[in-house]
């Protein structure tokens, strides 16, 4: 998860999001390579977690196991953000966070060893475009965006936890994992968003620490006037399918 500011506000017009932004399932080659340069411009352009890749496209090892999603900008075309869902077929396809990161998972109840292989994912590399999280007045004239535009925008990193969400349910996902950042974590707290954290924070690309969901969990404490927009994020979602 990249590094953002998230201005949060008091309720969402669900009108205005869906005017302005699509929830899209990467279901095809060129939505995939998409989602990679998003990841590139984000991941390595901008936060140089990775080093650049001359076809601007980031991806790894897991990515032939993932799921991916992304969220498009209406009215430019443009895409805002994406998600990946990495899924587990077998004990010899772990998870990120039991590859790299093992060792910071305090709460053995929820290591992903403890649940049938293939009902655990982890949700990763969730990255929104610099331009999609600038949120100051100055931004209106830089790039044209609306202020309705701008009012939608910071749900663009909510949108894609519930994409997320949508396709774990869709693909019989019942246990995920995430690394993120702890203040993050408390930003997604506020919108009913509950990530339980598992372990330790530790140093990897800033401060990270092991969380655990489930889409029970989520869907429980989610925000209401946030419910709506996951109903309507579903339903166009699974027209997709």
């Amino acid at each position: 998860m990249n590094t953002m500011a998230l201005d949060i506000n008091p309720e969402v017009d669900v009108k205005l999001f869906t005017q302005f932004l699509k929830p899209r399932y990467a279901s095809t080659e060129d939505l995939r390579r998409e989602v990679f340069k998003i990841r590139h411009d984000v991941y390595c352009n901008e936060l140089a977690f990775e080093n650049p890749k001359d076809d601007q496209m980031e991806l790894d090892e897991f990515d032939p196991r993932s799921t991916l999603a992304l969220i498009q900008h209406k009215p430019s075309d443009k895409y805002t953000g994406c998600v990946r869902i990495i899924h587990s077929n077998g004990a010899n396809e772990l998870l990120p966070i039991e590859k790299l990161c093992n060792d910071v998972i305090q709460n053995k109840d929820f290591n992903p060893q403890m649940f049938n292989r293939a009902e655990i994912c982890e949700v990763s590399r969730l990255a929104v475009m610099a331009d999609f999280r600038r949120f100051n007045g100055s931004t209106i004239g830089e790039t044209n965006y609306s202020e309705s535009e701008l009012r939608s925008f910071p749900f663009i990193a909510i949108g894609l936890y519930m994409i997320a969400c949508i396709l774990m349910i869709e693909k019989g996902i019942k246990h995920a994992f995430v690394m993120m950042e702890p203040r993050l974590a408390r930003s997604m707290k506020l919108v009913g968003i509950k990530f339980l954290q598992i372990g330790d924070s530790i140093q990897y690309h800033g401060l990270r620490a092991p969380y655990y969901i489930s889409p029970e969990i989520f869907l429980e404490n989610l925000r209401s006037d946030l419910k709506n927009l996951y109903k309507e994020i579903k339903k166009d979602i699974r027209s997709q399918f």
